[in-house]
């Protein structure tokens, strides 16, 4: 009877406790906006892949478009984190969506005028990293503001499950618009332009809201400051280094899709739009179920098997014998992916004082970083190595990172109220 009402406590949430946040007026208008913000993005991250492997057909040229996205990242997060800070969340996420929208036009004129090069898709990376760069950490922070800690969790479920849900329909919609002769890449791009600038009106009519952070100190000693924060409290400082782990080996596979599809298996660009959305299948089944665990106290014990699930599954997309089987593996790759990110974050940022919240959300998207620069060493890897072997390293790393995480966290569980204890924030130098 105690198993039935565990298990039940798993799938009976009600809808109302699914989708709590959206309650809240201005919460609805943030997740509409970003709807329409990653419906773009991700139309963008799809046309980019499928144009770097048409101009070069090498792995090493996708790993470098997204290498240099990850270091434009790198370089904007811990700005943007202390910018979303400092200045009101709306105005950098105006910013951020007006870059992205511009970048998207550059590329789609380029390849509307048969003028597109390769260079040109390394700067449009270069855009969009520093985009994301200041537009994540005041996304997810200004959620925080709106619907409050009783239910961070649920928002940041449901932002990801916009996310997710994109995923599946952007891929299938670029490639149905690059196979149309009206449109084509080029075209995609302006019509991913125009899904940044919905995003942009959107959050233009979002209210108002004063800084967390006051005061005109150095930038670069606020990002010092939160540095110092993360590495107090082992609750956050451990979910950073447990995410980072995964999106910088892991989460890479996504670089390779076009190289697994076509290169691997010899098929077509139709075919890498579907194992993409069967992989954003999984992730938007995964954020319906967790959006109602996330505020649970079985978060972080759930985040540890799905972090450790999807290292496996990386590992068997690099054993796949025939297509088939890696379009099921790419489902449940991204169920696992989904849940363990969604879950990270929520754990970081329910540790987090509210003007360290930037921050810290800009600390755990680093990993993002991470992953577009790990592209490009991978990349090479691959093309010395083989494809398929280095899949299996890169979900080994993730899962054993994750597993010891997993250790770490339940040996030290008897500490947990001493740790946190140490590390109040009123003991932290800032």
């Amino acid at each position: 009877m105690e198993g039935w009402h565990r298990w039940w406590g798993y799938v009976g949430i009600t809808m109302s406790e699914r989708f709590a946040a959206l309650h809240n007026r201005d919460f609805r208008v943030l997740w509409l906006g970003g709807l329409f913000s990653f419906m773009g993005v991700q139309m963008q991250f799809f046309l980019r892949g499928i144009l770097a492997w048409d101009l070069t057909e090498r792995e090493g040229a996708l790993g470098l478009v997204y290498f240099v996205f990850g270091v434009a990242l790198l370089i904007a997060t811990p700005l943007g984190g202390v910018t979303s800070d400092r200045l009101p969340k709306r105005t950098v996420m105006l910013a951020s969506l007006s870059l992205l929208a511009f970048s998207a036009i550059g590329m789609g004129i380029a390849v509307l005028t048969e003028r597109v090069e390769f260079w040109m898709l390394l700067a449009a990376s270069v855009a969009q990293g520093t985009a994301f760069g200041f537009f994540g950490p005041a996304r997810v922070s200004m959620a925080s503001e709106i619907v409050g800690r009783d239910n961070l969790g649920n928002a940041i479920s449901l932002q990801s499950l916009a996310m997710n849900g994109t995923r599946v329909f952007a891929p299938s919609l670029a490639g149905a618009l690059v196979g149309w002769q009206l449109f084509g890449i080029g075209g995609a791009y302006i019509v991913s332009a125009s899904m940044s600038s919905l995003s942009l009106l959107l959050t233009a009519i979002l209210p108002h809201r004063p800084a967390a952070l006051t005061g005109r100190s150095n930038p670069f000693t606020d990002i010092a400051a939160g540095v110092r924060y993360v590495n107090s409290v082992p609750a956050i400082r451990n979910v950073v280094f447990a995410a980072f782990a995964v999106l910088m080996f892991a989460f890479s596979y996504v670089s390779f899709v076009p190289a697994i599809v076509e290169g691997e298996f010899g098929l077509s660009e139709r075919e890498v739009g579907l194992f993409t959305s069967a992989s954003s299948l999984g992730a938007l089944v995964a954020g319906f179920w967790v959006a109602g665990l996330a505020d649970s106290k079985r978060a972080q014990g759930i985040m540890t098997a799905a972090g450790i699930f999807f290292g496996l599954m990386v590992i068997a997309l690099g054993l796949a014998p025939v297509f088939w089987v890696a379009v099921v593996i790419a489902v449940l790759a991204g169920m696992g992916t989904t849940t363990f990110q969604t879950l990270s974050n929520t754990l970081a940022l329910r540790e987090a004082r509210d003007e360290f919240q930037g921050r810290v959300q800009s600390i755990m998207q680093l990993g993002f970083a991470g992953f577009g620069m790990t592209a490009l060493p991978l990349g090479l890897l691959a093309e010395l190595i083989g494809l398929r072997p280095t899949l299996v390293i890169m979900g080994g790393v993730a899962a054993s990172a994750v597993a010891l995480y997993g250790a770490v966290s339940e040996r030290g569980g008897s500490h947990a109220a001493e740790e946190l204890a140490s590390s109040a924030p009123g003991k932290v130098s800032v």
